[in-house]
């Protein structure tokens, strides 16, 4: 559901307006499902006692209120011990002239005209999940950890000389910083089970002059890599047993300053739970290159550019299966079996962002099917009959650089635990996520180049396979590419004519082609235009579409957006390649989708030729 379809809903609460109804028009409104209002009007779900009151866990409280008692009620509701222990997102109190509502995690305050709501409507987007896909062009808690990261590493890079000496030192030290970044995040979001835990014992048990810092370090990684707890001291046994890769390699960690170590307790104290592992992976790869630092996070592409892509690629079509088969309590599970048997995989997956959103957006979905079979098969409550189908076993990628590659597959394990908090809220009683540790492996993320790799071999297709490639490869214009991508052009395009005048994504696009050809396999990339233009074309298409692969959709020239500071700048398309087909081929702009009979070879200054 999306935030028009949101903001049309609060419109109709007020086209026959009900109070006795208000609260459960209001939660229906932002999706929230008919068997879980019939359970709060019912009074399983409500777990206030008292007369009046409704107090929807992690969701709502909400009372009737005498009009000069609004402002001290909510002010009141959000301190008090016996609502908060629910967590409740929002207190709303009403005399149904005017509403009164505070934001009880983020201290917003809502003071307004009953009526006005549908103006007000994105102050309740929360409870529709929208926080899944946070876009603030300057989210203050990834900065913030950002930069702290930043000026911890330039620490360590003066104190330890010898850090940048060889390959191998550069990938622990890359490894190292993962290891941090995954502490802070579980014991702010209750992976480790003690809040806290590892600031609190790392402020303990090292001295402030930072000197010892390095070797707590390293016994706790061990600690983390080690089934039992038997070995340790107690002020390690507290923590768990994480497995899954990430503290397997005994690496040395780096040795600390009192400045250094100050840093990284300051990294502690900060609110990582706001994390967001899509656009915080590009933020903390900002850190390790210097060029980037000018804007921690620039280089992150926003949730909107991203969905551009996969929606019209496969996300449409499996929300309209959904929406076909909604009264079909058969048809949906099938549904969940086939997204569960998907395979996704970016050949460039940087700190892995289109790879994240996708599995974001799929579990999302598939919370939705779990809804509508509840409903439709009236499955009886606190039966934790489900849990989600969908593995990070499914998420392929390549990707050249080691530290985005070990920041990609930390990413998905953080988007993975959010996803589950998300998953058990919005299915209390019904679903239930399996413990995230230990670890399980994250993707199957490859370092390399994927240029020289065979893509069939990170991402393997059969006849019964289902994959879809997306990415947004390098771009480099065939004067701007360097010695290694020159060769990569040798490598790939050896046989063809003037292939030294094509744009280095040619490769992506031309690889693509020979992975999924005679099979149900699609792609499609973001490309600068440049392909699109000039003797590109004749070079590059004729190569590509043919009589077994056509263009199946573009979406025509967009500014490419970040979601910080600043723009990247550069003005793109999206084409996506298929097998031959009957189906209909489609040609995007920000706002519209229009129907084409053919998309021909790409050959324009600005755009394509649509027939």
């Amino acid at each position: 559901m999306n935030s028009h379809e949101i903001e049309n809903n609060v419109k109709n609460i007020f086209k026959n307006f009900s109070k006795e109804n208000f609260l459960y028009d209001l939660l229906l409104a932002y999706g929230i499902s008919k068997t879980s209002i019939t359970r709060l009007k019912n009074g399983d779900f409500n777990l206030s006692k008292a007369e009046g009151e409704v107090l929807y866990k992690k969701k709502v409280f909400f009372r009737e209120e005498e009009t000069n008692k609004l402002l001290s009620s909510v002010d009141a509701v959000s301190k008090e011990e016996r609502i908060l222990k629910h967590k409740p997102r929002f207190a709303i109190v009403t005399d149904y002239k005017t509403l009164v509502a505070k934001d009880l995690k983020l201290g917003k305050n809502l003071d307004i005209p009953i009526e006005e709501l549908p103006k007000y409507f994105s102050f309740f987007l929360p409870l529709a999940g929208s926080e899944v896909y946070h876009s603030s062009n300057d989210n203050e808690a990834d900065r913030n950890a950002a930069y702290k990261m930043a000026q911890l590493y330039d620490l360590l890079i003066n104190e330890n000389h010898d850090i940048y000496n060889s390959k191998e030192s550069v990938h622990n030290l890359n490894i190292f910083l993962s290891r941090l970044l995954f502490c802070f995040f579980a014991e702010d979001t209750e992976i480790f089970e003690e809040e806290s835990i590892f600031t609190n014992t790392l402020v303990q048990h090292t001295a402030e002059n930072g000197n010892d810092t390095h070797l707590f370090l390293n016994r706790l990684f061990e600690r983390l890599n080690t089934d039992s707890a038997k070995s340790f001291p107690a002020h390690l046994s507290g923590f768990p047993y994480v497995n899954g890769g990430l503290f397997r390699d005994k690496i040395d960690s780096p040795v600390f300053t009192a400045k250094a170590r100050k840093i990284l307790v300051e990294l502690g104290e900060l609110d990582w739970k706001d994390i967001n592992p899509d656009i915080f992976g590009s933020m903390i790869q900002a850190v390790v290159i210097p060029e980037y630092r000018s804007d921690l996070g620039m280089h992150y592409t926003s949730v909107p550019n991203i969905q551009k892509l996969i929606k019209p690629l496969f996300l449409d079509e499996l929300y309209e299966a959904f929406e076909k088969h909604q009264n079909n309590a058969a048809q949906l599970r099938k549904l969940i079996a086939r997204i569960a048997n998907i395979k996704f995989f970016d050949p460039a997956c940087g700190s892995g962002n289109f790879l994240i959103i996708t599995y974001k957006e799929l579990r999302v979905l598939e919370i939705k099917i779990i809804q509508q079979l509840i409903s439709l098969e009236k499955i009886p409550l606190f039966t934790d009959a489900f849990t989600t189908s969908i593995s990070l076993n499914q998420f392929y990628g390549i990707e050249l650089d080691d530290f985005a590659h070990e920041m990609a597959i930390l990413s998905l394990w953080l988007a993975e635990h959010q996803m589950n908090k998300v998953f058990d809220e919005r299915l209390e009683g019904y679903g239930k996520s399996k413990p995230i540790l230990p670890l399980k492996q994250a993707g199957k993320i490859v370092q390399g180049n994927a240029a020289r790799i065979d893509w069939k071999c990170v991402c393997p297709i059969g006849n019964y396979d289902e994959v879809y490639i997306v990415g947004n490869p390098p771009y480099s214009g065939a004067r701007m590419q360097d010695g290694i991508q020159k060769a990569d052009m040798d490598f790939v395009f050896h046989s063809f004519k003037k292939y030294r005048d094509l744009d280095y994504i040619s490769i992506w696009f031309y690889k693509a082609k020979k992975y999924i050809e005679g099979y149900n396999a699609k792609s499609a990339f973001v490309s600068t235009n440049s392909v699109c233009q000039g003797q590109q074309v004749a070079l590059l298409w004729p190569n590509i579409i043919g009589n077994e692969v056509e263009i199946a959709f573009a979406h025509l020239s967009f500014k490419w957006t970040n979601n910080a500071k600043g723009n990247a700048g550069v003005t793109v398309i999206i084409l996506g390649l298929r097998n031959k087909s009957i189906e209909p081929k489609y040609i995007y702009t920000d706002k519209l989708q229009k129907e084409v009979k053919n998309i021909n070879r790409p050959l324009a200054l600005n755009d394509i030729h649509i027939c």
